[in-house]
């Protein structure tokens, strides 16, 4: 419980609520990660996380600081495993994942990925002029002969040239890896923007050599219906690498430890959710984007997509954040709550 010291008229002294209890969480930490607990530890365990509840419950209603709140929930959840031992997953943890944590952890990195977005385009539109523009510049790329043989030939056939089903695995895999690439690498910082940067500069090369040698609607007819959310997807591995990197660069009230930690589980739930968004942007790519469909239905499948993205973070994720929800896989809300005495 807090002292009569860290309260006010307008809630909690927050800085004041840390110092006093902050003994305590670090002893929950201890006890949590001891391989074998004597008889009073347990009871020790079992009484700071019952304090820990209680503080949380104040900070959210008293004081939400997210950084603050996402470290005790980090805690408590650690706590409640150990007391609780394991236990098999749920319908209720499986819609949680998919209506709060999945929703809630896309939302948090949504400037991110915005950012990112921002620079690969802006990298896309440069280095397909500049492909247009310079004729060394095609030159190390291939001959004119290869690279009209790409534009009118390869470039289209790609998306044909296997069946349905196993090109959208081929691509569903290849996509995987590099959201994972920039994901692993986020804490370098420079990983996550070569691999942004490449992909980048290569999308745009592709709508030169398009632009140059054939027509840039087909290029945009055929990387659109799919690329709208697979880029996005791709995005979204940057931003949330580069989250993870500014974390260490400025981990604000937390410790760098402890920020890298909360941050490297937040990002192992966006890497969960890309396997579902690059799936379904790999089924598009496979039966849609080859398809006689117009190329105006394909468009308004890829649109319909990436609005969907946009819909499930900003609205689920949105309302998330406003509760005070936290990224944190099988989290036990109940066990947090307990009764305060004003």
């Amino acid at each position: 419980m807090p002292g009569a010291g860290v309260w006010h008229s307008g809630g909690v002294d927050l800085d004041a609520f840390i110092a006093l209890n902050e003994a305590q969480w670090r002893r929950l930490e201890s006890l949590t990660r001891r391989r074998v607990l004597t008889g009073p530890e347990a009871d020790e365990l079992a009484t700071l996380y019952q304090a820990t509840a209680g503080h949380l419950s104040v900070v959210r209603t008293q004081a939400p600081d997210p950084a603050l709140v996402s470290r005790l929930s980090t805690v408590l959840a650690e706590a409640r495993s150990r007391l609780t031992g394991t236990r098999s997953l749920s319908v209720q943890d499986v819609l949680r994942f998919f209506l709060v944590t999945l929703p809630l952890a896309f939302h948090r990195v949504r400037w991110w990925t915005v950012g990112v977005m921002a620079g690969f385009l802006v990298v896309s539109v440069v280095a397909g002029w500049w492909f247009t523009a310079s004729p060394a510049v095609q030159a190390s790329v291939g001959t004119p002969e290869q690279l009209r043989q790409y534009a009118e030939e390869a470039f289209a056939a790609y998306y044909s040239n296997n069946p349905a089903p196993d090109f959208a695995a081929q691509v569903w895999t290849n996509n995987a890896w590099i959201a994972f690439q920039a994901i692993g690498g986020g804490i370098t910082g420079a990983f996550p923007l070569w691999v942004m940067w490449s992909n980048a500069v290569a999308v745009g090369q592709a709508g030169g050599i398009m632009a140059t040698y054939s027509d840039l609607s087909v290029f945009f007819g055929l990387i659109l219906p799919h690329g709208l959310l697979e880029l996005t997807a791709i995005f979204v591995a940057g931003g949330a690498g580069l989250k993870l990197f500014w974390a260490w660069v400025a981990p604000g009230r937390r410790s760098r430890l402890t920020a890298l930690r909360e941050e490297g589980l937040a990002i192992i739930v966006v890497a969960l959710g890309l396997v579902f968004v690059l799936a379904i942007s790999g089924v598009i790519e496979g039966f849609v984007t080859p398809s006689p469909l117009p190329t105006a239905v394909k468009l308004a499948i890829g649109a319909l997509a990436l609005a969907g993205y946009w819909a499930y973070t900003l609205i689920l994720g949105g309302r998330a954040a406003r509760d005070g929800e936290t990224v944190a896989l099988a989290e036990e809300r109940g066990g947090y709550q307990r009764a305060e005495v004003g």
